[in-house]
């Protein structure tokens, strides 16, 4: 397998049409097709149905689809990036991200940077916090901010706050006539949405662990890839979904409840190599210190209120020392 084979798969996948992906990398159809044909044999799978008009992916197709475009897009910036490098231009700074940190304080903390730093390059790569741990290992990103616990002794997780649960409710349902903190019983026999659907494990693990210790068990569970479409689902009366509460600023035709009970929260975790020492990570605790020390409106309206709030100012201090738990 190679790059090539990535971009012919790329460009049939598109045009879901042989002749017009042909067309658009300048190659005569009968070896695109050959090497189509070779990339399937090497993977012992059927990615593309030929027979349909326009041509179909499987659903090994489609998968392999998602990847060859992150492997693709990836190449691209390891292009750009060292050219930069090479050229004695600005330095490449990646951060990878779960979507709902766009709604907490994750594009402050870049506002802050880029001010602070303006010699930076700053990459913003949205992508699981399962995808971050071995993103991290591998150069990919500097930094990550994600919603999963770990212990690869390679990457050091600090936790920056725990976030309340909030539940999704479609307007003029029984459950949101009322704005009163939802238990999580009351999911019990609904249709609930999750995201990620994969890889897992993920921040759809941490809400079915929720619900099956206080043995709450819905009727049907729907899995999806993305937020956005859950709460689309949601606003369509397809069912409900638990999300973090900053995230309620991505649609405003929903009604949203807080979930019962301390427990139900999500962490907020800053994710980054072992032993990385630099100049720039060092900034980077003193912004989210500061970014803390401000008390912005969604830290407080979000976050599980609890003794240390005051002490979360400074998330990195030595445990003890007001380091959320």
């Amino acid at each position: 397998m190679d790059l090539r084979q990535l971009r012919y798969f790329v460009a049939v996948a598109r045009e879901r049409n042989f002749t017009r992906a042909a067309e658009t990398l300048h190659i005569a159809q009968p070896p695109l097709s050959r090497q189509i044909q070779l990339l399937e044999e090497e993977l012992g799978v059927t990615l593309i149905l030929r027979k349909s008009r326009p041509v179909q992916l499987t659903d090994a197709g489609r998968l392999f689809y998602e990847q060859a475009l992150q492997v693709l897009g990836r190449v691209d910036q390891m292009k750009d990036a060292t050219r930069r490098v090479g050229l004695n231009q600005n330095s490449v700074f990646s951060i990878g991200f779960v979507a709902s940190t766009l709604y907490g304080g994750l594009p402050s903390l870049v506002r802050k940077l880029r001010h602070r730093a303006p010699e930076l390059d700053i990459r913003l790569l949205e992508m699981l916090s399962v995808q971050q741990i071995p993103a991290l290992k591998e150069g990919r990103i500097d930094v990550g901010f994600g919603r999963l616990r770990h212990s690869d002794p390679n990457v050091v997780g600090t936790l920056l706050r725990e976030e309340r649960l909030v539940v999704a409710l479609p307007p003029g349902t029984p459950l949101a006539d009322q704005d009163a903190p939802l238990p999580l019983a009351a999911l019990a026999g609904q249709t609930l949405i999750l995201y990620p659907k994969e890889p897992r494990p993920s921040y759809a693990d941490h809400v079915m662990q929720l619900l099956q210790d206080q043995e709450v068990r819905p009727a049907e569970v729907v899995e999806v890839r993305e937020i956005q479409t859950a709460l689309g689902l949601v606003a369509a009366e397809a069912g409900l979904c638990v999300i973090p509460s900053s995230a309620r600023q991505m649609r405003s035709d929903l009604v949203y409840r807080p979930v019962e009970g301390t427990r139900a929260t999500s962490p907020v975790i800053m994710n980054h190599r072992a032993g990385d020492n630099s100049r720039i990570l060092a900034l980077i605790k003193d912004l989210i210190r500061e970014m803390y020390a401000e008390a912005p409106p969604w830290l407080h309206s979000n976050n599980i209120a609890t003794p240390d709030i005051a002490d979360m100012a400074d998330p990195f201090a030595a445990p003890g020392r007001g380091r959320p738990k």
